[in-house]
């Protein structure tokens, strides 16, 4: 897993008034902790920050004052609104050191004809050494048809990574195409269930039924 570099300054003013003159200064608040130390208030540099977290659970190599922390980002606050980053919580970690994390998952593979391809989660539960965190995994559903499903147990998962969660958990659910006629039955349901009733049509003189 490549990793990035980002130099911090140590951070001694806090609460909002603090963070908003962090921020106007195109740095990011954060913390440093884990492994039993005090946690280290730092800010980021903030273009370099944004663009290093667009990547899911990128290692980071914080550098302060000459001192290097390696890193996972655990927790990463927006603005509800304009999206900009408020705050980082950064948990320090160990190379050889198994973590947790949530990685992307990917659908690959064609169903049979006339099936749907139903992605029930879009992200799965490892445990992976934090310094070989996959940058995603892969759910094949090449061939399977309607009524197949893909466990949590069946992603192939790259090799020291095993599954963190629920190993029968659905990741994946093949169903089959609804016809017109199961497609007129489910609208008519939905309609009867929000109370709107189908006006009947009368055909005109020399129009069919």
């Amino acid at each position: 897993m490549a990793e990035t570099k980002l130099t911090a300054e140590t951070r001694t003013s806090f609460g909002k008034g603090a963070a908003r003159t962090i921020r106007r200064a195109n740095r990011i608040p954060a913390v440093v902790y884990g492994h039993g130390e005090a946690p280290i208030h730092v800010s980021l540099p903030g273009h370099d920050t944004m663009i290093a977290l667009r990547s899911a659970n990128v290692l980071l190599d914080i550098d302060l004052d000459g001192t290097s922390h390696l890193t996972l980002p655990k927790d990463v606050q927006r603005d509800p609104i304009k999206g900009f980053i408020e705050h980082v919580d950064l948990l320090v970690v160990r190379r050889g050191e198994k973590v947790t994390v949530d990685v992307p998952l990917h659908v690959e593979g064609e169903a049979a004809p006339e099936t749907v391809v139903q992605q029930e989660l879009t992200t799965l539960s490892v445990e992976a050494d934090a310094a070989n965190i996959p940058t995603a995994v892969v759910a094949n559903v090449e061939g399977l048809t309607a009524g197949s499903h893909v466990a949590a147990s069946q992603v192939t998962l790259p090799e020291g990574t095993t599954l963190a969660g629920d190993p029968e958990q659905l990741v994946v659910v093949i169903t089959a195409v609804a016809t017109a006629a199961q497609a007129e039955a489910e609208l008519e349901a939905l309609e009867a269930d929000a109370g709107i009733v189908r006006e009947e049509h009368t055909p005109v003189e020399g129009e069919e039924a």
